[in-house]
């Protein structure tokens, strides 16, 4: 393997990205990959794309890319629930979920004209929701939620099922879940 920083071609360059992805045990963000790689991050982009397009598994979280290995399974349970509120409660939301050792894999929405709508976000400490939070302000994005009036889809992981059953009913309490009648 070359060196960091060093000149490489864009299928050595991708084949150095995949070694550090999958060597790596906290993501590893496109700008970290640039400067590593000496490239933009948005070749590195690019470079993602085109080892996804291969059937790599790497997904994008908003804390960086990681590598997702098949046979590994962090969280062996998972639960769907329906949630609306306002953009201004995302992060209660979110803390609430994290505070009970759950992790929030993504968030899903029903588009009128793209149908599901998915955009994985990957926190499961409060430091995280945080980072997510100061990403979405500082880069002025929307959330997927407000194309929706509030209404969206979490996919909640967890090592227990009793955790899943205890962050429902506390979101549930806490008025997060979407009623039956939405």
């Amino acid at each position: 393997m070359k060196k960091v920083g060093q000149k490489q071609s864009g299928e050595e360059r991708r084949k150095t990205i995949l070694e550090w992805l999958k060597s790596s045990t906290s993501p590893l963000t496109g700008s970290e990959l640039a400067k590593k790689t000496n490239v933009s991050r948005q070749v590195i982009v690019q470079d993602v794309s085109l080892l996804k397009a291969k059937n790599i598994p790497i997904m994008a979280t908003s804390q960086g890319y990681i590598y997702v290995e098949k046979s590994r399974k962090p969280h062996p349970f998972e639960k769907m629930i329906a949630s609306r509120h306002s953009p201004e409660k995302t992060m209660a939301e979110l803390n609430l979920i994290v505070d009970y050792g759950v992790t929030v894999k993504d968030v899903i929405v029903e588009h009128p004209v793209y149908g599901d709508l998915t955009a994985s976000i990957m926190v499961h400490t409060r430091k995280e929701v945080e980072e997510f939070i100061e990403k979405v302000r500082d880069t002025k994005a929307s959330y997927l939620s407000q194309l929706t009036e509030g209404l969206h889809l979490h996919t909640l992981c967890a090592d227990s099922e009793e955790k899943l059953i205890q962050v429902t009913d506390a979101l549930e309490k806490a008025g997060f879940l979407a009623e039956e009648n939405d």
